[in-house]
């Protein structure tokens, strides 16, 4: 059965296969309610960090529930496998996940949940459907082509769900092309950006946003912070892509604020009663956690976002956490590599290193919240001098700053003759090619290599932003709005598509944009040892 066919045909059927845990503990018959009266799924559900064998499942509640997932690599749910999963309660704003194991390597997989309600446990939600398909094992021949899609930046600068315009229509053109996975790579929300009923449009019409509680102002307490992704999952094309594709999340600086760093001080930012940044941190990631559908590090470092995804023996997948090791930002133009100059820190450029060394994989994608090359500003210093959000400083001579950390990870990706990284990034709202050429950089002790970047996804677009030359960055394609800030309606919203071939290994990079055209594509054929 087709997947798409699956998913609109059982989104509500199923319930009663899953009768049977309930009445284990209830020892009575299920009660027959009505939907209203039953556990709901107010955000929908979601897969995530899919591997050969284990994908995560996540579901949200609107009450003290318990999770069940039932399984099966037929939609008819043959020989379905039933997992009893946690409890989803208020310390977690009634969200949870199930890490499932053991599944068939390379397989379409269907899934259902159902909450048993924990007021009455013979009381069960409808069963909520969804779909994943698996990579092959890292050790089989390549069969299959992979496909995956990426882009960033939900829900920014005031642009809204709204319901007349078709709310956020990027996310169904994504759903279309049948990816494998959705990477989303960063700025899952926007927590510093209130959302208004309606904002004017240059040409006198109005943009209507739904707008809640939580987005009508900056995100400070813990339920604010929830009360965001809640938001994004209010829309439907969002939900529906969640349930039929695996993501993978990682994330930037507006899950917490607007380009924070050690730096960031907030104490003339009238909008913010707490201006205590530590604990603004701490009360974004708790809820990243809770809704992200990512599969958690362990007691060593439980919040840790930075992972090794391998995705069979075409492709792994690095996915980097760019925001939570970085020194303040600053001009950026340390001389030596310190703690003041750190990005993404040594134990995860080791981390990095060590897994590119391993990997057997034909491509090595890393997974990057900021592009490498661009300058991406953040004001003045205290001194007038300009302060940088990202790696490079607009100096565009030797590395210095942050870039003197990246000169040592490249010098040392070369060194080890490892080949077939390519980097895909947002951050920046617009759509481009970069191609990293070590002839015309001022540091040129490095491989070439690829960056491709892609976003928003239902913010405001900007750019295009200026290049630097440390390591010779060179625009191959770009597509940013004339004017800054530009609605979602303007069209300026933009996805990259990447298909491997099983058969001859090439891996080739489409930009689109929010109508699915191709914009730009390069077919990159890997290098052979």
């Amino acid at each position: 059965m087709d997947r798409r066919r699956f998913l609109n045909s059982s989104a509500l059927i199923g319930t009663q296969s899953l009768l049977a845990p309930a009445l284990a503990f209830a020892q009575a018959p299920a009660v027959i309610t009505r939907d209203a009266m039953r556990p709901q799924f107010p955000s929908g559900i979601q897969s995530g960090d899919p591997t050969s064998s284990a994908a995560m499942i996540w579901a949200r509640s609107d009450r003290p529930a318990r999770m069940w997932v039932e399984w099966s690599s037929t939609a008819s749910f043959a020989n379905a496998q039933r997992i009893r999963g946690n409890y989803l309660l208020e310390n977690t704003d009634y969200t949870g996940r199930i890490d499932l194991t053991q599944l068939p390597a390379g397989q379409e997989v269907f899934y259902r949940v159902v909450l048993q309600d924990l007021h009455n446990e013979r009381v069960l939600s409808q069963a909520m459907s969804g779909h994943l398909r698996l990579p092959q094992a890292t050790h089989q021949k390549a069969t299959r082509n992979v496909r995956f899609v990426w882009s960033g930046d939900t829900v920014g600068q005031g642009w809204g769900i709204n319901e007349a315009w078709g709310g956020m229509k990027i996310y169904e053109q994504m759903r279309q092309v049948n990816p494998d996975f959705f990477l989303h790579s960063g700025d899952n929300i926007y927590a510093d950006g209130p959302i208004t009923a309606e904002v004017k449009l240059p040409d006198g019409s109005l943009w209507k946003n739904i707008v809640t509680e939580e987005v009508s102002k900056v995100a400070e307490t813990l339920n604010e912070f929830r009360g965001r992704y809640r938001y994004n999952m209010m829309d439907v094309n969002l939900r529906r892509m969640a349930a039929d594709v695996p993501q993978i999340w990682q994330w930037d600086d507006h899950e917490v604020c607007n380009n924070y760093s050690d730096s960031k001080d907030l104490s003339k930012d009238n909008r913010y009663t707490e201006k205590n940044i530590p604990l603004l941190v701490a009360r974004a990631t708790k809820a990243f956690h809770e809704f992200a559908p990512m599969r958690n590090f362990g007691n060593q470092e439980s919040e840790r976002v930075y992972r090794h995804i391998p995705h069979g023996p075409l492709m792994d997948m690095f996915v980097l956490d760019i925001r939570s090791y970085r020194g303040p930002n600053s001009a950026n133009l340390q001389t030596s590599e310190n703690q003041e100059s750190a990005f993404l820190g040594r134990p995860q450029i080791a981390w990095l290193l060590e897994g590119l060394k391993k990997s057997k994989a034909t491509w090595k994608v890393i997974a990057a919240d900021m592009p490498i090359g661009l300058q991406v500003p953040d004001g003045k210093t205290a001194d007038g001098s300009d302060q940088w959000e990202a790696i490079a400083n607009g100096d565009n001579n030797e590395a210095k700053g942050r870039e003197i950390e990246f000169a040592r990870l490249l010098r040392e990706i070369k060194k080890a003759n490892i080949h077939n990284i390519v980097w895909l990034t947002a951050d920046v709202h617009y759509t481009a090619a970069h191609f990293y050429d070590p002839n015309k950089a001022k540091f040129n002790d490095f491989n070439p290599f690829w960056e491709f970047v892609s976003g928003p996804l239902n913010a405001g677009a900007f750019g295009p932003n200026l290049p630097d030359n440390t390591f010779g960055l060179q625009v191959a394609y770009q597509k940013a709005p004339q004017e800054q800030n530009a609605a979602p309606s303007t069209g300026m919203q933009f996805f990259g598509q990447v298909d491997i071939d099983a058969k001859t290994q090439a891996m080739t990079v489409t930009l689109k944009d929010l109508v699915g055209a191709s914009l730009y594509s390069k077919t990159l054929v890997p290098h052979k040892a």
